[in-house]
């Protein structure tokens, strides 16, 4: 999509111009998730899911951000500003109807505000879960919870709530990484529907843009085949330092005795 192309360029600090075209991305394989370096664990799923030689295209720091494996008890959090934010009459329409499942799309419009994202890892499910928080200007920060999972016919999956899921492709060019909708769908159980195209949101593109400051872009663009582009929502981040993980408290014969 000619918007989101634009809207990454912009995001990169590059001219507005039609970026590279993504290297095409094979069937997704059963490869191993992890591998052991010595310096520690590197997660493969997303390389696997590229393939080498769209993985090897992109940025020295994009592939170490999507390389990162978590443990248990562990977390990497990001945290920056929205720096632009836009939606048409149909795209706030269709935020408002998304309230019930989590509200996954952006509700307001406001810009300089904080933005942190944080990613910890699903041990059970054998994904991610995001969270996201944006400020506002008036009021809480909206918050929006979300499970990357690898499964499904596209090797990836994001669950948004109340059975609501996207399957996801993905691409790569020499400065970005891209998550596509391939179709949505709804769960319940051992059932899945999958919504017909006349039904669907539109097309959702997501990009983790490298600045190549150490900071990168989260570039959003939903287009619609009808009404075109209904929301865009671009957020500047930097990861955050923290601890490798959060230290596990042990109980103490003095807690246990003291009922604690």
């Amino acid at each position: 999509m000619l918007g989101c192309q634009r809207a990454c360029a912009r995001a990169a600090g590059l001219p507005d111009t039609d970026a590279p075209a993504a290297l095409p991305v094979p069937a997704p394989g059963n490869g191993a998730a992890v591998a052991d370096t010595g310096a520690g664990l590197v997660d493969l799923r997303f390389r696997t899911l590229l393939g080498t030689a769209a993985w090897s295209r992109l940025p020295a720091a994009v592939r170490a951000r999507f390389s990162k494996r978590l443990g248990p008890g562990a977390a990497v959090t990001y945290a920056g500003e929205i720096v632009e934010s836009r939606k048409s009459r149909i795209g706030r329409l269709l935020a408002q109807i998304c309230r019930p499942i989590g509200a996954p799309l952006p509700l307001g419009d406001d810009i300089a505000v904080p933005a942190v994202v944080t990613v910890t890892e699903d041990a059970r499910g054998g994904g991610q879960f995001w969270t996201r928080m944006y400020g506002r200007v008036r009021g809480f920060p909206q918050v929006i919870h979300s499970a990357k999972r690898f499964a499904g016919p596209t090797g990836l999956e994001e669950y948004l709530g109340c059975g609501f899921g996207i399957a996801l492709t993905v691409s790569a060019d020499d400065r970005a990484l891209h998550f596509h909708s391939h179709h949505y769908f709804l769960s319940f159980g051992r059932l899945r529907w999958r919504l017909p195209g006349w039904l669907a949101p539109g097309a959702l593109t997501i990009s983790h843009v490298d600045r190549g400051d150490g900071g990168f872009a989260f570039v959003l663009v939903l287009w619609h085949r009808l009404f075109g582009e209904i929301i865009a929502q671009t957020g500047m981040f930097r990861e955050r330092p923290g601890p490798a993980r959060m230290p596990r408290l042990e109980p103490t014969a003095a807690s246990i005795g003291a009922g604690t």
